[in-house]
């Protein structure tokens, strides 16, 4: 039996006086062990622990407890969670919910933090700590600037954009006596699967199993919309010879992009698009990835992934291209840009 779930146990019996009376095991918890365990914080901030951490030392301990899973700038690495992006993607085929475009209000964020993370070691993070790391998320959706600090004074003050978007549930009152009164006459003698989901794939097909000859003869047909960026008039710009040295630092600075994008022999788009022979190419050009509206707009403006426009969009991306679907805050150092777009010369 995992430790975990000894420890589970354990807390049940000890939070229950039936299960100690009736079972014999353990005995009634004291006041002071139910407060330890009773770590709830609630929208309305009751609960918050004095304290305050800043975004920038908020970027240093995600960076050490956090990135190995959610990426260095909240991206999320591999299946792991996405906490930042996804802004006005809610009513999308595929929205991505994360803190900032989905969560309603901050304290789940601080409350689960602090209770559950980081994996593995739950618990082990300073109430000033998880403030900063709150802060860092916030910023990295670009809800609060760089120099912002987060403290239990003006927790309340920040504004999460889908705090509107949640409603109490009412069905106990107004659907549950509609739920009840169900027919049960002229039912199908069986179920078939007939056809596909066209845009999520959800329907599962057990192997051996076929589907219906309709299916096999007209596939369903994916009726999402796309819109492609138009071809640019001007001509891409001629791609210096880059520097040895500098693109193999520049490959180093890259492992933070990979968990959005490939390059390479095979290069695939992810959450975004591949980068081979991005350097002077159109902004907004491949025609396989839907950009956002920003984007396809300087595309359609004609204008070139030029190094200059690499660099400020490198260093601060949600200010070179305000809508950009990028989730991450941006490079800091200056030789960290210059390097990367070296090592991006090299992949065309």
């Amino acid at each position: 039996m995992s430790k975990f779930l000894n420890t589970v146990i354990a807390a049940t019996l000890l939070a229950s006086p039936v299960a100690a009376e009736k079972l014999g095991l353990g005995r009634a918890a004291l006041p002071e062990e139910i407060a330890a365990w009773d770590l709830d914080i609630s929208p309305d901030g009751t609960g918050l622990p004095v304290g305050s951490g800043n975004v920038l030392d908020g970027e240093e301990i995600f960076a050490e407890a956090c990135a190995m899973c959610h990426g260095d700038f909240a991206e999320g690495v591999d299946n792991w969670p996405k906490l930042a992006g996804g802004m006005d993607t809610l009513n999308h085929d595929d929205p991505l919910k994360t803190v900032g475009s989905y969560w309603p209000y901050l304290s789940t964020a601080y409350d689960y933090i602090r209770r559950s993370m980081p994996f593995g070691n739950a618990q082990s993070l300073t109430d000033d700590e998880v403030y900063a790391i709150v802060a860092y998320i916030l910023y990295s959706n670009d809800l609060v600037d760089e120099d912002f600090e987060l403290s239990n004074e003006n927790f309340l003050d920040v504004e999460m954009p889908n705090a509107d978007g949640f409603f109490f549930d009412n069905r106990a009152e107004t659907e549950y006596a509609v739920f009840n009164d169900t027919c049960m006459t002229n039912c199908k003698d069986s179920v078939e699967i007939t056809m596909r989901a066209a845009v999520l794939d959800v329907t599962p097909q057990e192997e051996g199993t076929e589907l219906s000859e309709q299916t096999q003869q007209a596939p369903a047909q994916d009726t999402t919309v796309v819109e492609v960026a138009a071809e640019p008039e001007t001509a891409p710009v001629a791609v210096a010879a880059f520097d040895a040295d500098m693109a193999a630092s520049g490959e180093k600075v890259f492992k933070k992009c990979k968990a959005c994008h490939q390059v390479g022999d095979g290069a695939k788009n992810k959450t975004g698009p591949i980068l081979n022979g991005i350097v002077g190419m159109a902004i907004g050009a491949n025609a396989d990835f839907k950009y956002s509206k920003t984007l396809s707009a300087m595309n359609a403006d004609g204008m070139i992934w030029d190094e200059a426009n690499l660099a400020a969009f490198l260093e601060k991306p949600k200010d070179f291209a305000k809508g950009t679907k990028m989730s991450f805050a941006g490079l800091k150092k200056e030789d960290d840009i210059k390097n990367i777009i070296e090592y991006l010369k090299s992949q065309q």
